[in-house]
């Protein structure tokens, strides 16, 4: 299965990759998201490790379930042949109503399919108020004319 854009990365075509796997987290569709992944995907997730989309899958679902009105912006940071790091923010709401931004970086290598074979990421929590949140729009894509990361700051 080809999943374009695919390996070697340039800025424009990294770029392209980072807003298409943004795009796919803010989907909130474990089955969907799983397919950027191969078969036998590697991940560590903050302090979990496990492969394959199976887990992916059931680790997505479980994150969802707990993390409401969930937003995410993803930014490039760097990238190479066929590796790309990520900066990311998400905002989102825990079952008592508490909002939270997590921020962290992720390493994504990629196969010459252009799927994802290995996700390192390292994300940590903040608490905020309600009126500090900064992502605004509707449940799902993030709009086109929304700031990113740098443009808000973070």
């Amino acid at each position: 299965m080809l999943r374009p854009p695919v390996p070697p990365f340039t800025q424009e075509t990294a770029a392209q990759k980072a807003r298409m796997a943004e795009d796919a987290w803010n989907s909130r569709d474990p089955d969907n998201v799983a397919l950027a992944y191969t078969p036998d995907s590697l991940w560590r997730n903050r302090a979990e490790f496990f492969s394959g989309r199976p887990a992916i899958v059931e680790f997505l679902q479980r994150k969802w379930a707990q993390e409401s009105e969930y937003r995410l912006i993803k930014e490039v940071w760097a990238f190479t042949q066929d590796r790309i790091a990520v900066r990311f923010a998400y905002e989102w709401r825990d079952d008592g109503n508490n909002w939270f931004r997590s921020y962290g970086n992720e390493n994504w290598e990629f196969d010459e399919a252009g799927l994802m074979r290995q996700r390192l990421a390292s994300i940590n929590d903040l608490a905020i108020a309600e009126s500090e949140r900064k992502f605004h729009w509707p449940q799902g894509r993030r709009p086109d004319d929304h700031p990113g990361l740098s443009d808000l700051g973070l």
